[in-house]
């Protein structure tokens, strides 16, 4: 994406500037309101999900601070855990962050205001609901599609007028089409498609074994073909214009592009090695896994090259800090997908905590850090002022990334000997008091991570009331620091 710093992103550059009112800025293309309506909608869910996982460490260790509440017994906290993060967070921090770069990238407005707060009020309806469905019994048998079936007609169409509201302005865009665009309308193609298969199908039209192997699909897809392109894309949009220079190759962002394409819609599968599915598919799996960990790996070689001759941006700039931390946790994911998705390697870990560990890493690690560095990025724009306390943004980076990589090392690690144990033929009490000193390691770190959280929502409130007061003008700092 030579792209970035192309005609659409001419004003952006003016981002790299001291924050000032963005609606003073560009109130023709962005609702600024909006964008900060869905951070915070993504921070409150974001709470609740960091707060259901920390039940379920606590549980782990035989603490759990409501025994015998049966409709917030731990396995569905744990349901609410997931879905939170995944349509309570991630969803409205990407849909708050597109409505931030289409406009500036096509320089047209969303084709439809009022329909873009319809959607973001229907959007918290249908993650309520889902919870509420969760904590009443009502979950399908499916991970990260436990919505009721009776939500699921309203998420659809929600993604649809997603896609409207969105695609047309991309259509009516003149000039080249960056690529930051090209995976933004993957995404609203794909992420439809993605729900209504393993929402619909399964329920409706499959079972036994070929429902199993559809929920595979539903399962990695979701993530390869909601979160990772829309990832991809706003680091294509806000790298280049933090840095104040193109991307290293327009072509490894082509590569990148086509190769999520062909081959990430064939790796479910990998989920469900060594069941009755037919082992072609299987094997197929298991090969698309390892072609996308390359893929992969030339988007990461791609922005670390556009790194080179900035390393220092790592140290002054904040929200580069979050881009590229997420980045080192990619690579890492990166090779430690494509080694557990075999069937040897397979068979030690199935089941096991080494799985949950690499979730974190990937979708706390990677895109929750990427996130969560665009809202360390934009909420100073969106509030006209600097952050109350660089003190407390260095606080929140820290506690976040330390915090996720103690407990995704902890996990990873538990999981091998888990493997082992269960290996062995021991009984089953031996790996679960095994783990004992390994999930209470999960439960510090989990506090760390909750803490920059907390620590992140304090610097924000008190940034928002300082908004509302002139700024002094030595309250100023660099744009580089902020």
């Amino acid at each position: 994406m030579t792209l970035s710093l192309g005609r659409a992103a001419d004003s952006s550059l003016e981002e790299a500037g001291a924050p000032q009112p963005a609606h003073l800025v560009d109130a023709q293309l962005v609702e600024t309101r909006l964008v900060a309506f869905y951070f915070l909608a993504a921070l409150a869910y974001l709470f609740i999900s960091m707060l259901g996982g920390f039940l379920m460490a606590l549980q782990l260790v035989h603490i759990n601070p409501l025994r015998g509440i049966e409709l917030l017994s731990p396995g569905r906290w744990r349901m609410v855990h997931t879905n939170a993060i995944a349509y309570g967070f991630l969803a409205n921090a990407f849909l708050g962050a597109l409505h931030w770069a289409i406009p500036r990238l096509t320089l047209k407005p969303v084709f439809n205001r009022t329909l873009s707060y319809l959607i973001f009020v229907a959007w918290q309806i249908v993650v309520v609901s889902t919870a509420v469905g969760i904590v009443l019994g009502q979950a399908q048998g499916l991970e990260w599609g436990e919505t009721p079936v009776w939500i699921d007609p309203v998420a659809l169409l929600g993604l649809v007028l997603v896609t409207i509201n969105f695609t047309i302005p991309m259509t009516q865009a003149r000039g080249p089409l960056y690529v930051s665009l090209w995976y933004f309308m993957a995404a609203f193609v794909w992420t439809p498609l993605t729900y209504a298969m393993g929402n619909f199908v399964p329920e409706y039209w499959v079972n036994g074994t070929s429902a199993g192997a559809i929920g595979g699909l539903f399962i990695h897809d979701l993530v390869g073909l909601f979160v990772t392109p829309l990832g991809w894309g706003l680091m294509y949009y806000f790298v280049p214009i933090l840095l104040r220079k193109p991307v290293w190759s327009h072509g490894l962002s082509l590569v990148g592009f086509w190769g999520l394409a062909f081959f990430y819609p064939l790796t479910g599968i990998h989920h469900f090695l060594y069941t009755p599915i037919p082992m072609f598919l299987q094997y197929g799996a298991v090969i698309s896994t390892i072609a996308v960990e390359m893929v992969v790996t030339t988007v990461i070689v791609n922005f670390f090259g556009t790194l080179r001759g900035s390393g220092r941006e790592i140290v002054t700039n904040l929200p580069i800090r979050w881009f590229y931390t997420g980045m080192v946790f990619y690579a890492i994911t990166c090779f430690q997908c494509a080694l557990q998705t075999t069937m040897t390697f397979q068979a030690l870990i199935h089941f096991s905590d080494w799985v949950v560990g690499h979730a974190h890493l990937v979708m706390f690690g990677v895109f929750s850090m990427w996130l969560l560095g665009i809202m360390t990025y934009l909420f100073p724009r969106l509030l006209g002022r600097d952050w109350y306390s660089r003190t407390l943004c260095e606080w929140h980076y820290w506690l976040s990334a330390v915090g996720l990589a103690v407990m995704a090392g902890d996990l990873i690690l538990v999981g091998v000997f888990q493997g082992f144990w269960w290996g062995s033929l021991q009984m089953w009490d031996v790996s679960v008091d095994g783990s004992q000193p390994f999930w209470i390691v999960r439960v510090i770190a989990g506090v760390a991570m909750f803490a920059g959280l907390l620590v992140f929502l304090y610097n924000l409130y008190m940034t928002w009331r300082l908004s509302t007061a002139p700024a002094p003008e030595t309250a100023r700092l660099p744009a580089a620091t902020a």
